[in-house]
């Protein structure tokens, strides 16, 4: 597909209140799809929020979900890229699945736990890269913290992927942060990011919104402020490969000396 609409669907995920989350959520896909969206990309653990006394609990509802989530990719013809709890015996995976036209393109369970606020201790780590071959391309995938380890996305990148997509729940005060490392992540790799944050107090934290959409030059192709709302910008597959013949930094790469 030479051309794709990317969505990011920026919200205050309420914790633990994983109906009130999925309605948000089915009547943003439907907003989205109305303005021709064919790729939403969500906050990290949407559905549930990091509601750490009964994570475990929340995670029984994710199956149900993830098949709603594949019946309103399949509606919508869109591919959806967010994370939620996955069960995992007395702790869950921060899991990432990538839904496609009523099939599920691929999972990605979160590499990089944010030991700061005590993720180790609720979650377990993948150990996977995600690179999904979708109806619109080759999607790579990261959660949040990733991003600051820019090998995770090289490798994607290395891979083939066309464009990364990051959920996240990254709050204050690091804006720059956030600003900085995805831009930087889209330089480097010359592809498209779409990603998604969570904004509004939720639980102790304050999250800033955000959400941006980034071309393989750096350039800004959308970007939310700090309220609730959807973004949007199209992804040109042609523009990104002409970049890289002009700037050819895959090419000129020497991996054996570093």
């Amino acid at each position: 597909m030479s051309s794709i609409h990317a969505a990011a669907i920026q919200f205050t995920v309420k914790q633990g209140d994983v109906d009130a989350n999925l309605a948000h959520v089915r009547e943003a896909l439907a907003r989205v799809a109305d303005q021709g969206a064919n790729l939403a990309v969500l906050p990290e653990m949407w559905s549930t929020g990091f509601a750490y006394r009964n994570l475990n609990e929340l995670a029984g509802r994710t199956e149900g979900i993830v098949a709603e989530l594949l019946e309103l990719s399949a509606r919508h013809k869109m591919v959806i890229v967010g994370s939620m709890p996955e069960p995992n015996g007395d702790k869950v995976f921060n899991t990432i699945y990538v839904a496609d036209n009523g099939t599920l393109a691929g999972v990605y369970r979160k590499i990089h736990l944010f030991s700061l606020l005590g993720e180790d201790k609720a979650f377990s780590g993948g150990n996977q890269w995600l690179l999904a071959e979708t109806s619109i391309g080759k999607i790579g995938v990261i959660i949040c913290y990733d991003l600051r380890f820019p090998e995770l996305s090289r490798r994607l990148a290395i891979e083939g992927a066309q464009i990364i997509c990051v959920p996240a729940q990254w709050p204050k005060p690091r804006q720059e942060h956030w600003r900085t490392l995805l831009r930087a992540r889209a330089i480097e790799n010359q592809l498209f990011i779409v990603s998604c944050n969570a904004c509004g107090i939720i639980g102790k934290l304050d999250f800033f919104g955000m959400s941006m959409i980034i071309g393989p030059k750096g350039e800004l192709l959308a970007e939310s402020g700090e309220e609730e709302g959807e973004i949007f910008a199209p992804l040109d597959m042609q523009s990104m490969e002409e970049w890289r013949a002009q700037i050819p930094c895959f090419k000129d790469r020497k991996p054996e000396c570093y």
